[in-house]
């Protein structure tokens, strides 16, 4: 058990394979302080998994894109995957914070302002001015900590 602040804090959940189990707190954290992932779709019934820069509006989703695949799946109010993750490549350690949701454009005039107003800008070329808002329905993560046992870093 550690101790922050004067405050014990309870050691982590881990899974079935030794992997930390994240909060639902500690993946909003962890989703604020990113700003590239993948989302995953279908297309014709076959699964795709697209990379995009994104930020977060109301602890939803936002990426900003032109017509295409992403914009495909949210007319049509697909239900996706989308999914960030850091690593330390020295320290073999890691997370992974995956998000399920309905995938919707973003169409009404006030919330269409307030997508506008994040700062969030395209990185490919070409006309980006739609904006796709994922809803988050169900979150979870993992964490590989930096002081998991040899045979789980990768270095045996």
């Amino acid at each position: 058990m550690s101790v922050t602040d004067g405050h014990a804090s309870a050691p982590p959940v881990l899974d079935h394979a030794g992997l930390e189990v994240l909060s639902q707190e500690e993946c909003m954290r962890l989703l604020t302080q990113s700003h590239i992932g993948r989302v995953g779709v279908s297309m014709r019934a076959l699964p795709a998994v697209l990379p995009v820069n994104f930020a977060l509006l109301d602890g939803d989703v936002l990426i900003r894109t032109g017509g295409g695949t992403k914009l495909d799946a949210a007319l049509a109010n697909t239900v996706v995957a989308f999914e960030v993750d850091g690593y330390d490549p020295i320290y073999h350690s890691g997370w992974s914070v995956m998000l399920t949701g309905v995938a919707k454009e973003v169409t009404d005039p006030d919330e269409l302002e307030r997508a506008q107003r994040v700062p969030l800008r395209p990185w490919a070329p070409g006309p980006r001015d739609r904006f796709v808002r994922i809803a988050t329905y169900l979150i979870s993560g993992r964490r590989i900590p930096d002081d998991a046992p040899a045979g789980m870093r990768g270095d045996e």
